[in-house]
């Protein structure tokens, strides 16, 4: 673990409730994690098991209603973001956090050009003259790899690549220097050799800024190539973390197994990848018990009645697991 004074952003029993007439959805349920300062940490699962959610949370973006914050802390430096009112929590994002969106289509403002969309968390964070906005937004382009940055400065989304898109959203969320960059599955619509682009233009810039980074992902393969720590997230809760090493040589819940064994490798060439049976239960409807009970291959009978708490094994290395750690059924607990 880290040391406090380490610790950029720790999330403590994190819960965000959606609440209909007739159901509770519980998209995340009691979810914890931390990201010490210049680290990476990846945010790891199926689509629906509330990464999203989670990262929507931190940044006080979840739509209230029909969404909540049923419990929980999230502490950035310290400081209870959800305890701070909206021009608070404004001043952080950007300014103390920066978010880097799965679909720039979407996320980008197709009326206004590159360069107005730059400008505004320069204008409003740090309130520079229009000449020093201009220079910085140009800096920006240039340092996220875009050709021709004064051209595309006057250009809208809808002239630029996908990749070119995504390089400006990144350039977006580094402006206003923020000491944490939250990457919400950014490379998910783009082309292998442009998502490796991608990948290794946002380490470059997290090294030379000194940034920690919260990557959202469902892909493995990325995490092994970028993460110091990882969470494993299933049904709303986190069900294992380790360091990388530990998560891909060692990992001890069935479900970070199953991710795993559904990669494809050399050694795997010709032969069907695994796959896991199922789908992630509706956050409304999970079972009882275990949430990855009716879906592992391990499950017990205990597995469908009482919900397991994290069980450590190695250093900083715990799952929500003691049956396939091998643990005595006295490390359950609610």
């Amino acid at each position: 673990m880290h040391a406090t004074n380490d610790i950029v952003l720790s999330v403590e029993g994190l819960k965000v409730y959606f609440r209909s007439e007739d159901e509770i959805a519980r998209a995340v349920d009691g979810v914890d994690f931390e990201i010490g300062r210049r680290e990476t940490v990846c945010l790891v699962g199926e689509s629906g098991c509330g990464k999203t959610v989670s990262a929507l949370a931190v940044l006080g973006l979840v739509p209230c209603p029909p969404g909540e914050i049923a419990g929980g802390r999230v502490l950035f430096n310290g400081q209870n973001l959800l305890d701070q009112d909206d021009e608070a929590l404004q001043n952080v994002r950007g300014r103390g956090i920066g978010m880097v969106f799965q679909e720039p289509q979407t996320s980008l403002n197709p009326v206004f050009t590159i360069g107005e969309q730059i400008a505004e968390p320069l204008r409003i964070h740090l309130s520079l003259p229009e000449a020093e906005i201009r220079q910085r937004s140009l800096q920006l382009l240039s340092d996220v790899g875009i050709d021709a940055p004064e051209q595309r400065l006057a250009d809208y989304p809808h002239q630029l690549s996908g990749g070119q898109r995504q390089r400006v959203m990144i350039a977006m969320a580094l402006a206003c220097g923020p000491e944490l960059i939250i990457a919400d599955e950014p490379t998910t619509a783009l082309d292998v050799t442009v998502q490796a682009q991608i990948l290794r233009l946002i380490n470059r810039l997290q090294q030379s800024h000194g940034m920690s980074l919260l990557y959202i992902t469902h892909d493995l393969g990325v995490v092994s190539q970028i993460a110091d720590r990882v969470y494993v997230m299933y049904a709303g809760v986190i069900v294992e973390t380790g360091a990388v090493e530990q998560i891909f040589r060692g990992s001890r819940h069935p479900y970070t197994q199953a991710l795993l064994e559904s990669l494809p490798s050399r050694k795997k060439r010709g032969r069907r990848l695994n796959s896991i049976p199922g789908a992630v239960p509706h956050p409304a409807y999970k079972p009882a018990g275990c949430p990855f009970h009716p879906r592992c291959p391990q499950a017990i009978g205990a597995c469908r009645e009482q919900y397991p708490g994290m069980c450590a094994f190695d250093d900083h290395h715990a799952a929500r697991c003691p049956v396939a750690g091998g643990r005595s059924l006295t490390d359950w607990c609610r």
